[in-house]
């Protein structure tokens, strides 16, 4: 292998690494916003209104002009048409009959002596009756004409158009809802993932400031387990108190590596909520501070506006659908008015062929009786918007309920919180008096190690009261729809 395709193997080699192990740098707004993008939950709500848009066109072009085009073609395997003049039953009048006609005939020719027309006598009509029989017998003698019927064939082209429907309006209407419930829905789906991301940012650094915590505490308690060991080998301290130590050391480079695969698993949760591919690196770079300052969880509270809810937005929408739904059932009562035109080009034609080329005309459907099915369809239209109007006062009780909930336990979260913080400074300052007693040889390891735990015990609380504490403040805030 030369030396160029080395390098460029290589060079590959590096660029498949470099490019599996790409680095998202995001705060949160950006991790938010960049969910929002590439989430693929949101792509399908996406979906779902571009397919919504296209359902308006859709119902948008049933009344359009509907064009159709037909190539036919048939054969009757010969048939013959026969058309028989003649033959048939004999009518063989009586005598009445034939004097009644008689007495009609000579009265309506009695003659025009002006014109030198004589009166008909019996004798013209005996003679004509003579003649009309010699017709008809050579006339039933004749062989009966016939028609081949052949093959056929006709290229047809209709045009048609809807002029008016009262249901085809309605439609046209509700598809349009339909649309706005699909925006609504996607409005719906953004806030739940700005919620999820924000929690998981959220836990995400919560997590990497309790892995610094006990890093910290390992640092110091093994430089606190070094001073010991050094007491110990000049006899001002016991084994005991270096063993107890190490025992402490222990457990908390365990709970570090328990963290850091809980961190891991949190980063891949984020991930998965951003759109990132897993082998894809993620670095945070909003530090907790920062963020608690800019969610302010301790500012002032708006009062909740319902109208603004997006939960409450979306059974609007659907209320408005049920009114249209109502109407569509009501135009069932009412006229359906569409025109056409066809023309049929003939390819083929058999011996007897009626069909014009041109035809044109309007047809108007109008209902009459179904038998009750229309006004029981009107009926089930409104018995389904009176379950929607009553869902959504439940909903707005629900939503007046979980607000104040939700305010409730943002108020104790600051409380604990702030109690929380309060308690972590303390048993910061017990443990640095414990350990300067220690080295003074004033406390026991045991001592020492009891303070220590007091003060991871209370860095936890405090990590949990800030997570309750942002937490309670997303919701409130995904309630107001201000996320």
């Amino acid at each position: 292998m030369n030396h160029k395709a080395l390098t460029l193997i290589i060079f590959f080699l590096f660029s498949t690494v470099a490019f599996a192990q790409e680095t998202l740098q995001v705060n949160l707004s950006e991790a938010q916003n960049y969910a929002i993008e590439h989430n693929k939950q949101l792509k399908n709500a996406k979906l779902d209104i571009t397919l919504a848009d296209r359902k308006i066109k859709d119902a948008v072009a049933q009344g359009l002009p509907q064009i159709e085009a037909n190539l036919d073609w048939m054969t009757y395997f010969g048939y013959e048409m026969e058309f028989n003049l003649g033959g048939g039953t004999t009518f063989v009048p009586t005598a009445d009959q034939i004097a009644d006609a008689s007495t009609q005939a000579l009265t309506s020719f009695s003659g025009v002596p002006s014109l030198g027309l004589n009166a008909a006598t019996p004798q013209d009509l005996y003679n004509y009756q003579a003649g009309s029989t010699f017709s008809g017998i050579l006339q039933g003698m004749a062989p009966s004409p016939t028609i081949v019927m052949g093959a056929s064939s006709t290229a047809k082209l209709q045009i048609g158009q809807l002029l008016f429907s009262g249901q085809y309006l309605a439609g046209i209407q509700v598809a349009k809802l339909g649309k706005e419930i699909s925006e609504r829905g996607l409005d719906n789906s953004i806030l739940d993932i700005k919620e999820s991301v924000t929690n998981s940012y959220i836990m995400a650094l919560i997590t990497e400031k309790s892995i610094n915590t006990i890093k910290t505490s390992i640092a110091n308690l093994v430089k606190i387990k070094g001073f010991t060991n050094n007491m110990y080998e000049t006899g001002m301290a016991e084994q005991t108190d270096v063993d107890q130590i190490s025992i402490q050391v222990t457990m908390l480079e365990n709970n570090l590596r328990s963290m850091e695969r809980g961190l891991q698993m949190v980063h891949s949760m984020l991930k998965f909520q951003l759109g990132v591919d897993n082998n894809n690196q993620l670095e945070l770079t909003e530090q907790l501070e920062t963020l608690i300052a800019s969610l302010n969880p301790k500012s002032k509270i708006d009062d909740f506006d319902i109208y603004t809810n997006s939960t409450y937005q979306l059974l609007e929408t659907q209320e408005l659908i049920s009114k249209k739904m109502i109407d569509m059932q009501k135009w069932s009562y009412g006229p359906t008015i569409s025109g056409f035109y066809t023309y049929n080009q003939k390819l083929l034609t058999t011996g007897f062929d009626m069909t014009p080329n041109n035809m044109a005309g309007i047809s108007m459907k109008l209902p009459i009786f179904s038998g009750g099915s229309r006004n029981h369809k009107v009926a089930q239209a409104k018995i389904e918007l009176e379950k929607v109007q009553m869902n959504k006062s439940m909903v707005e009780d629900q939503l007046q309920l979980q607000y104040k909930q939700l305010l409730l336990d943002l108020n104790t979260a600051i409380e604990n919180y702030d109690s929380q913080k309060e308690n972590v400074e303390v048993a910061q300052r017990v443990f640095d008096h414990i350990h300067k007693k220690f080295e003074q040889g004033m406390a026991s390891s045991l001592d020492l190690t009891q303070s220590n735990n007091n003060y991871l015990q209370a860095e936890s609380n405090f990590t949990q009261a800030t997570m309750s504490l942002l937490q309670a403040k997303v919701a409130l805030d995904k309630l107001n729809n201000q996320l």
